[in-house]
């Protein structure tokens, strides 16, 4: 008995070494990255340090004094961001809804298609995806930056897992004898249910689409409308090539609406995932 007790702690207390480990590795480019926006270029030269300076106002100004449009980039990913998000989640639970719900002919096959669609990586189809555009005359343009997330097959993949190991077709059936139509049923009795499930997707697609560089700056040539990150690539100019506290300094604003939208909904997370990836 003493001995199966002493292997338990052993192994719990590997399991809580490795996730120390494993977080302090995720938390010290953070922690780099804040430390060198307070530093001048000069400090930043001499090496790494783990100490804050007092350059940060100095950065500050020299970010904003240089044409470095953050608020203007701050409200375009932030548009961006939240409308791929909220489509993105509400259409591919409904898609995930219906397929595990409703018996129809080819249900076997659209749920292959989108498996397969998954494992396609989304380079393969980008110049492709860029001449669409310029035939539909949407460059420079949001609409291709939000709406193609509403096809957004791992989303679909999780909640229908989600739904298929917590889901009771019992509560669909009563709510329908009840006299409740199906979007009804989906948006007042589904939607809170999977609301875990949502929630954690809502994380990846918020982060995802707020850190995507590539196809804003193929489709996005009006500066008006850049996203906080190509305004973050933007710093690499040479006006900017001495003042790396600055640089560093705009890539850490650019991370606070990440963290704050990740402290807000991560109490959804790993009840989510462990639903959704586990069947009972």
């Amino acid at each position: 008995m003493m001995s199966s007790q002493t292997s338990l702690l052993i192994k719990r207390s590997i399991v809580h070494a490795i996730m120390i480990f494993l977080g302090i590795l995720a938390i010290i480019p953070i922690y780099l990255l804040l430390i060198n926006a307070t530093r001048s270029t000069e400090q930043i030269n001499t090496g790494i340090s783990l100490i804050p300076s007092t350059n940060a106002m100095y950065n500050w100004r020299t970010l904003t004094s240089r044409g470095f449009q953050i608020w203007q980039g701050f409200g375009n990913s932030a548009f961006i961001s939240t409308c791929a998000t909220v489509l993105s989640v509400y259409f591919s639970a409904m898609t995930a809804y219906g397929l595990h719900i409703y018996k129809f002919r080819g249900r076997a096959v659209i749920w292959t298609i989108i498996l397969i669609i998954m494992m396609l990586p989304g380079t393969l189809t980008f110049i492709g995806f860029y001449q669409f555009m310029a035939r539909l005359k949407l460059l420079n343009s949001y609409i291709p930056l939000i709406i193609p997330g509403i096809a957004a097959g791992a989303t679909v993949l999780f909640v229908r897992q989600y739904m298929s190991s917590i889901l009771s077709k019992e509560l669909i059936d009563a709510a329908r004898i009840d006299g409740a139509g199906e979007f009804k049923t989906f948006n007042n009795i589904i939607l809170p249910i999977i609301t875990p499930a949502l929630a954690a997707q809502a994380i990846f697609t918020f982060v995802g689409s707020w850190n995507n560089f590539i196809t804003p700056f193929v489709l996005i040539s009006s500066q008006k409308k850049y996203t906080l990150p190509m305004l973050v690539q933007s710093l690499r100019g040479d006006i900017y090539r001495a003042e790396m506290g600055a640089i560093y300094l705009g890539i850490a604003v650019s991370l606070i609406p990440i963290l704050i939208f990740y402290s807000f909904m991560s109490r959804f997370i790993i009840s989510g995932i462990t639903m959704g990836g586990v069947k009972e």
